[in-house]
């Protein structure tokens, strides 16, 4: 398994064990060299999605991967962690539906996230 792939079936693990909804893996590989893989997630409220980022950051660190940058944990609105070879956003369900990175990034391919871990 690739490392990206492997990074980015570990942060959606995290976030699926904080109960992070819709969790959704999209390759971009293809269409950009921001990164490897998107990892899009939602939550609750605001101390679901803090919780969210904390196990991401946590399961990573663990697994030997160090954070580059992270943006809007304070606000909790729209979280994004940046690991180079992926990129995670964690988002309330409002701001989710807003910003539709889904939309934008649908030349990418969506990953089942069950096969991340294969």
């Amino acid at each position: 398994m690739n490392q990206s792939k492997k990074m980015a079936a570990i942060a959606c693990k995290a976030l699926e064990e904080k109960k992070g909804q819709e969790v959704t893996a999209i390759d971009i590989s293809g269409v950009s060299c921001l990164a490897d893989y998107f990892i899009i997630a939602n939550g609750e409220n605001s101390n679901q999605v803090q919780a969210m980022i904390d196990n991401v950051e946590e399961e990573m660190e663990k697994a030997g991967y160090h954070l580059t940058q992270r943006e809007g944990y304070q606000s909790a609105r729209w979280v994004l962690l940046d690991y180079k070879d992926i990129v995670v956003h964690v988002f309330s369900k409002e701001d989710r539906r807003f910003y539709d990175l889904e939309r934008i990034w649908r030349d990418g391919t969506f990953v089942d996230i069950k096969e991340l871990e294969a």
